[in-house]
């Protein structure tokens, strides 16, 4: 840990790079964040009370909304008051802590919304065998498992990267700390650049390749349906986390999966805003709207109140 003692701060150089506050931008991420943090809260007080919501879909659902909720957490709150107060220095520990629990989340959400995937292709192509694979026990165990390796890759990856020299620059081109931006500005060494490429691959192409190949097997499976009641029914339940699936790996695609360059920075930041802020924001709009049992339950426990 000598590179953290040697270097006194970094510099977050996103949109407050010269030092001035930003009083329009903190009013746009303040409602972003807000209306994020308080749309996953309802879903996931109403997944929590309504016993009918007890089922593996919707524990899925409500894990992945404390995640986004986290997600907003790490990132927002630094760059509203970079933006607030024009400070933009962030301390090396304030920094790696960041780090750790950004890819902690990260990689939590994208093994979940793999699994999310492959309950539905379980739900809709084996229905019969649902309740068999998708048991108590079952799902304690995929999510105890999708808990450990989001913390086992954070703790491995920022063991490596608190050890990198930042021989190029102390400043962040992006509003918070993350592996891409910091890898731009430090000299990584080889062994780094093998475990940044393979923990890009493993957490990247491999379970979006597993989302991909159980959507192909659910809309196969639905358009053999002959009813088009059922296929309405089966499509109504997958599209709500088909649609977010998309927008998620869709962005992180385009910001992780591109070579580190110089003209980088400014697209990383963009999609960074959607997968960090929008998309948080968007999830519980989207599955609220399309989904009629969480509608329901959700209309049903303000009437009662």
């Amino acid at each position: 840990m000598m590179n953290i003692s040697i270097t006194k701060s970094f510099q977050l150089l996103a949109f407050s790079s010269n030092g001035m506050r930003q009083p329009l931008l903190f009013i746009v991420f303040f409602a972003l964040y807000f209306i994020g943090v308080l749309g996953n809260l309802i879903i996931l007080i109403v997944i929590v009370i309504d016993r009918h919501l007890h089922t593996p879909m919707y524990v899925f659902l409500s894990n992945l909304s404390f995640l986004d909720i986290c997600y907003m957490t790490i990132t927002l709150p630094k760059l509203m008051y970079i933006l607030l107060s024009g400070d933009n220095a962030i301390s090396p520990l304030q920094c790696f802590t960041q780090l750790y629990f950004y890819n902690f989340i990260v990689v939590m959400e994208i093994i979940l919304l793999s699994v999310m995937a492959y309950d539905r292709y379980v739900a809709i192509c084996k229905p019969l065998h649902y309740h068999l694979i998708m048991n108590k026990k079952n799902l304690v165990l995929l999510l105890c498992v999708n808990w450990m390796l989001g913390c086992l890759n954070s703790l491995l990856l920022i063991c490596f990267i608190s050890q990198l020299s930042f021989c190029h620059s102390t400043n962040i081109h992006h509003f918070y700390c993350d592996t891409k931006a910091l890898v731009k500005i430090s000299c990584p060494t080889k062994l780094f650049q093998i475990l940044y490429r393979l923990e890009s691959l493993l957490f990247g192409p491999v379970p979006f390749m597993i989302g991909l190949l159980s959507y192909i097997q659910i809309i196969r499976t639905i358009l053999q349906l002959k009813s088009t009641n059922s296929r309405r029914k089966a499509f109504s339940t997958c599209t709500s986390h088909l649609t977010v699936l998309t927008i998620f790996y869709g962005t992180v695609i385009c910001t992780y999966m591109t070579p580190v360059s110089e003209y980088s920075g400014i697209n990383d930041q963009l999609f960074s805003v959607l997968y960090a802020a929008v998309t948080p924001m968007l999830n519980p709009l989207i599955y609220s709207l399309r989904n009629k049992e969480v509608k329901n339950a959700l209309l049903f426990l303000i009437s009662h109140k």
